[in-house]
C-alpha cells in the first residue's frame, strides 16, 4: 500500500484473503479471551472488516471494534494505549492509532478519514500491520507446514489378462538379467558377440512357440475387446494439465471468435466512416444554406445579451428601491401603531370618569370644609362678643366705683 501499483483482476479479492489471515493471527494471540470476553463482543466473521454490512443496526459498531482491537494490539507491542470508548471522538482515536503505528515502524500513506468507516482495505491493512508487530514482539514464529501423505489411486482400467501376464514375464526376465549382470559381472564385449537372445538371459525355451489361431478370428476378437482395452482416466479439476488444456481451448475459441468479430468490426467501422462523411458533407451544405440566418441569429443573440445587461442593471436599481420601500413601510407601520395606541388612549373615557368622580368628591369635601369653617367662624364671633361684653361690663363697673371713692 506504500506505492500505487497496477492492480490485476484479483486485487478486488486480496482484501478478503488478508482479512482471513488477520483473523488467524488474532486467534493465535487468543483475542477471544482478551478482547471478546472482556468487552462482551460476538466473535468476528472471516470477512468482518472487508465491507460494511447492511444488517448492522449501529453504524459505529465496526469502528468501535476496530479501535478496541487496535488498542489491544498496540498494548501487546509494549506501548501504553488506553482502550477507546464507544462515544469518543473518532478523529482523535484514528490519529492516535496511526501515530502509534508510525512509531512502531509501519507505513501510512493514506488520509485518516479512510478509517472512520470502520471497514475497507485500509482498516484491514492497519490491523494486519499491528498484529504482525504484536506477533514479532511476542517472539512468535510460523513453523513449516506438514502435508498429509496422499495415496495415489490407480485410475487406469486393468489390462487384459494375457497382456498382464506378458508384462509380468518381461519384468521377471529383466530382473533376472539385472541380477545376472550384478552377480557374475558380464562382459559387454562378450555379450555383443552373442547372437542368440536366449543366451543373453540364460533362458533357453524347450519348444518354439507357434500360433495356430486364425488371423480373421484374431482380428474379430481384437475388434470385440478393443473398446474394453481403452484407458480411461478420471478428470481432476485441480490438475494443471486440465487447466492448460482448457486455456488452449479457450484461446482457440477466442481466436476463432476474434476473426469473425474483426470482420464485423471492420465492416461496422467502414459504415460509420461513410456515415460520418455524409453527416459532415450535409453539415457543410446546411451551413452554407443557413449562413445568413446564422448571422441574424448571432446579431439577435448580441442584442439579447445587451438587453439582459440592461435588465440586470434595472433590476439592481429596483432591488435597491424595493429595500428602501420596505424600510419606509416598516417605519410607517411603527408610526401607525404609535398613533393607534395614542388614539385608543385618547378615546378611552375611563380617565375622564375618574376625574369627574374626583371632582365630585372634592366638591363634597369643600362643602364639608365650608360648613366646618362656618361653625368655627360662628364660634369665634360668639367668643369675641362675649369678650366684648365682659370688657364693657368691666368698664361700667369701674366708672361706678370712682365717685364712691372720692366721697370717702
Amino acid at each position: 500500500m506504500a506505492e500505487e501499483e497496477e492492480r490485476g483482476p484479483g486485487s478486488v479479492f486480496q482484501t478478503f484473503v488478508l482479512m482471513e489471515d488477520l483473523l488467524d493471527k488474532l486467534k493465535v494471540l487468543d483475542y477471544e479471551q482478551h478482547v471478546l470476553d472482556k468487552h462482551s463482543i460476538k466473535p468476528l466473521s472471516r470477512h468482518y472488516f472487508v465491507s460494511s454490512p447492511h444488517v448492522l443496526s449501529n453504524p459505529g459498531e465496526q469502528f468501535y471494534m476496530f479501535s478496541v482491537i487496535a488498542a489491544w494490539l498496540i498494548s501487546l507491542c509494549g506501548r501504553p494505549f488506553d482502550t477507546p470508548q464507544e462515544y469518543d471522538d473518532p478523529n482523535a482515536t484514528v490519529s492516535n492509532i496511526l501515530s502509534e503505528l508510525r512509531a512502531l515502524g509501519g507505513q501510512v500513506d493514506f488520509p485518516p478519514s479512510k478509517l472512520k468507516s470502520g471497514s475497507g482495505e485500509h482498516v484491514v491493512y492497519v490491523l494486519d500491520q499491528l498484529v504482525e508487530k504484536a506477533l514479532k514482539s511476542k517472539g512468535f514464529t510460523w513453523d513449516r507446514p506438514t502435508y498429509p501423505s496422499v495415496e495415489v489411486e490407480d485410475e487406469c482400467v486393468q489390462e487384459d489378462d494375457a497382456e498382464l501376464t506378458l508384462s509380468k514375464v518381461e519384468e521377471e526376465m529383466t530382473q533376472e538379467d539385472e541380477e545376472y549382470e550384478e552377480e557374475d559381472g558380464l562382459d559387454l564385449d562378450a555379450l555383443k558377440t552373442r547372437t542368440n537372445p536366449s543366451e543373453l538371459s540364460g533362458w533357453r525355451p524347450a519348444v518354439v512357440l507357434e500360433s495356430d489361431v486364425d488371423a480373421a478370428e484374431w482380428n474379430l476378437e481384437v475388434e470385440r475387446v478393443l473398446p474394453q482395452l481403452k484407458v480411461t482416466i478420471r478428470t481432476d479439476n485441480k490438475d494443471w494439465r486440465i487447466h492448460l488444456d482448457q486455456m488452449h481451448q479457450h484461446q482457440e475459441g477466442i481466436n476463432t471468435s476474434l476473426q469473425d468479430a474483426k470482420g464485423c468490426l471492420f465492416k461496422l467501422r467502414e459504415d460509420i466512416s461513410k456515415t460520418l462523411e455524409k453527416v459532415s458533407s450535409r453539415e457543410k451544405y446546411l451551413n452554407t444554406q443557413l449562413e445568413h440566418l446564422i448571422s441574424e441569429y448571432r446579431q439577435a443573440q448580441a442584442q439579447l445579451n445587451k438587453v439582459k445587461e440592461l435588465y440586470q442593471q434595472a433590476s439592481g436599481g429596483v432591488t435597491e428601491r424595493t429595500r428602501i420601500l420596505a424600510e419606509i413601510s416598516e417605519e410607517l407601520e411603527k408610526v401607525k401603531q404609535e398613533m393607534e395606541e395614542k388614539g385608543s388612549s385618547m378615546s378611552d373615557g375611563a380617565p375622564v370618569v375618574k376625574i369627574r368622580q374626583s371632582l365630585t368628591k372634592l366638591k363634597q369635601e369643600i362643602e364639608q370644609m365650608d360648613v366646618r369653617m362656618g361653625v368655627v367662624e360662628h364660634t369665634l364671633l360668639q367668643a369675641k362678643l362675649r369678650e366684648k361684653n365682659n370688657m364693657t361690663r368691666d368698664m361700667h363697673a369701674t366708672h361706678l366705683l370712682e365717685p364712691n371713692t372720692q366721697t370717702y
